[in-house]
């Protein structure tokens, strides 16, 4: 193909990437079907359940991990909540017909969020929790969008290369009062998701 080998495996690491061939260890490399793109804008936010329901896209929670624990120091600044405070550490794996798309973590103070909501029912959004539930009474999101490399324990779960590149939204979430009710990490393949902005043309 006149093209060499560290060119060819760049490629194909791009390709599994974007969602177009699957690499299994010992089995060999598969072309994939068309998957299903999620789009939307980020002027409101909005749960992956609620996206990929617009398009008719069933998506499910895998590998559940819910870890109660003290706040790190990164965490606890990040909450603006001291050091002592115990917090909801949830992981999981949000799967698109029968490929994992996104990788989300959600740390939150220990009182806003009962583990008995996390039954069979749970969609994989604490968003969706908070809102069905009417409280904590929200108001706003401020997120910090990177394009960042897979690291192996974000890299396992989404069954994808190490250092493979994912869109990570790192989220603030605020209730009325000011406080931030969540902080987030939202993994997504690229392949997957396609995020837009609508901006005013500045006069």
């Amino acid at each position: 193909m006149g093209v060499s080998r560290a060119t060819l495996r760049e490629a194909m690491r791009i390709f599994e990437t974007q969602g177009l061939i699957r690499r299994r260890q010992g089995a060999g490399t598969y072309v994939l079907s068309p998957s299903h793109v999620i789009e939307s804008g980020l002027e409101v936010l909005e749960s992956i359940e609620t996206l990929a329901e617009r398009i008719g896209l069933k998506v499910a929670v895998r590998d559940l991990k819910l870890e109660n624990r003290l706040a790190t120091e990164e965490e606890a600044n990040a909450l603006q909540v001291s050091l002592d405070t115990k917090v909801v550490h949830l992981a999981r794996v949000i799967h698109a017909g029968d490929r994992a798309v996104a990788y989300l973590i959600d740390i939150v103070p220990e009182d806003m969020l009962d583990p008995g909501e996390l039954d069979e029912n749970f969609s994989g959004s604490v968003l969706d929790i908070f809102i069905r539930r009417g409280s904590p009474a929200l108001i706003s999101s401020r997120c910090d969008i990177n394009a960042v490399t897979a690291t192996p324990d974000v890299a396992r779960p989404l069954g994808i290369q190490r250092g493979d590149v994912l869109l990570c939204f790192e989220a603030f979430l605020y209730d009325t009062a000011g406080n931030v009710v969540d902080y987030s990490f939202s993994y997504f393949l690229p392949g997957v998701f396609r995020f837009h902005v609508v901006r005013k043309v500045g006069t």
